[in-house]
């Protein structure tokens, strides 16, 4: 295991940290897969290259052939089934916790060891497997902070809790400067905290499962509200629709109406003046005959033709026209108008109405306190006094609105 290990590590490239794979050898003996290495074709412009290990700097840009050998050896190694460390067995990077019992490049830790203060890959955690003294070993998952765990006073491993200063000391620290304080194991203060911890725990799991149905019904709340509302808009618009309609059907019948009361007076109207007109015409032709006759200058003829003359008949339309102001139809006129300032009050006390109602839409979540008069006012309520369940010394007033109390007993009938 520790050859092939090594086998590994030599003939790996420090570049990828994989077996090699076409390895080139530059000049100053390190050896880098080929692709990795062309990473010097950026750097062509520079005219200066170096060897990412030890820096030595080569101009011009070495030729990089195939070192047939070291592939040889690469090819060998794989048939071992060795190709590559295992998972677990990969070099520590810059964020990793080292092994601290590796030699040379260090490998992941894979546990750390609170007793031993030190962090072991796979390979060196396996004593605290097969020992029996390193069993009992305390081992969590690798931390750099075992340091932390050290008194910077005495040296030693802090495995005590003092409850006084609420700090972790050592045992020599308990004899020293914490002398008299109340000091208990670290690993029974743990407990302890474990316990208050898992309380804590369990309330904050509490509070989320009780938050989650929270979120769920507000979830459930914001649906309904959709719904509901889309539902109202929907409904409102049909409303408003048929409302509309309605009013344009009336309009429309107020029209018609009018036209046909236009129409219907308009003949009478037509009649009456048609008849005015044949009596013009008659006493015309008749003021013709008499201005004949009385421009007859021959007496004996005027007199001859005189009682031939027809008696002028009666009128009988004139009587019935009476001068009066022009007013038609603007009592419609009126009464639309009355219609209207009618619905606009309608319209005004049903939008008051509509408006709180959208007010109070009840939701689950909690009004804010009122802070003012009117807001208290809201919640007001006439309240009355039960004179039956009152107690025998109460006096209840007129209305059994007000009650005071009285030094004599008040037996009830």
């Amino acid at each position: 295991m520790e050859q092939n290990q090594l086998d590994r590590e030599t003939l790996s490239c420090s570049i990828c940290q994989d077996l090699l794979k076409d390895p080139v050898t530059i000049p100053c003996g390190h050896s880098y897969c080929m692709k990795c290495i062309n990473f010097w074709d950026e750097e062509d412009q520079k005219g200066i290259h170096s060897c990412p290990q030890c820096r030595e700097t080569f101009t011009p840009r070495p030729v990089l052939k195939k070192n047939t050998m070291l592939a040889a050896l690469v090819e060998q190694l794989k048939k071992t089934g060795l190709q590559a460390a295992p998972a677990d067995l990969c070099y520590a990077g810059p964020e990793d916790v080292a092994c601290d019992s590796c030699s040379g490049r260090k490998l992941k830790a894979i546990k750390s060891c609170l007793v031993c203060l030190a962090s072991f890959c796979e390979k060196h955690l396996q004593p605290h497997y097969d020992s029996a003294p390193l069993k009992k070993h305390k081992l969590v998952e690798p931390s750099k902070n075992l340091q932390e765990n050290i008194c910077s006073r005495h040296d030693e491993v802090m495995k005590r809790f003092c409850c006084t200063d609420q700090k972790c000391i050592c045992y020599l620290c308990s004899v020293d400067e914490h002398k008299g304080h109340d000091t208990v194991s670290a690993a029974a203060e743990r407990t302890e905290r474990q316990r208050e911890l898992e309380v804590r725990r369990e309330n904050i799991q509490q509070r989320i499962q009780d938050r989650e149905k929270d979120v769920k019904l507000l979830q459930q709340e914001l649906e309904a509200i959709k719904h509901s509302a889309d539902k109202t808009v929907e409904d409102s618009e049909k409303i408003f629709t048929q409302l509309i309609r309605l009013i344009q059907k009336r309009s429309s019948d107020v029209k018609q109406q009018i036209r046909s009361q236009q129409e219907t007076e308009g003949s009478r109207v037509k009649e009456l003046q048609e008849k005015l007109e044949q009596e013009i015409t008659e006493l015309k032709r008749k003021d013709a005959e008499l201005k004949q006759l009385s421009d007859t200058e021959d007496h004996n003829q005027f007199l001859h033709n005189y009682p031939s003359l027809s008696a002028l008949s009666e009128s009988t339309h004139s009587s019935s026209i009476k001068i009066r102001p022009l007013s038609y139809f603007e009592d419609v006129t009126a009464a639309v108008s009355e219609l209207r300032d009618q619905l606009q009050d309608i319209l005004r006390d049903a939008w008051t109405n509509i408006s709180l109602r959208l007010t109070e839409v009840d939701v689950l979540l909690s009004e804010p306190e009122p802070k003012s008069r009117a807001g208290f006012l809201r919640y007001s309520c006439e309240i009355t006094l039960d004179p039956n369940t009152a107690y025998s010394r109460l006096l209840l007033s007129e209305g059994n609105r007000k009650v005071t109390c009285s030094s004599h007993y008040l037996g009830k009938s």
